[in-house]
């Protein structure tokens, strides 16, 4: 999981993201299309980061992955008032 989506800038994983809600697995040439979308980036490069992505919230769903501990927000004033 770690370290697979190297390569991939920030500008080009919303990219990502607006292209896989424009084209769901129904849609003909998918990976074509979302790789147009994506600067840099080819069908099969787009296609293994979905893929990716899918396994990534596959263990996240099946509790491989810990929730982080965060700390809750607003419990310290910036102003010490």
């Amino acid at each position: 999981m770690a370290g697979q989506g190297s390569g991939w800038t920030t500008k080009q994983n919303k990219l990502f993201e607006k292209a896989i809600a424009i084209y769901d697995k129904d849609t003909p040439d998918r990976w074509e299309n979302v790789a147009a979308m994506v600067d840099g980036k080819a069908p099969a490069e787009v296609k293994k980061h979905y893929e990716i992505l899918i396994d990534d919230l596959e263990s996240i769903e099946a509790g491989h992955v810990p929730f982080p501990n965060y700390r809750s927000s607003g419990s310290k004033k910036k102003d010490g008032s």
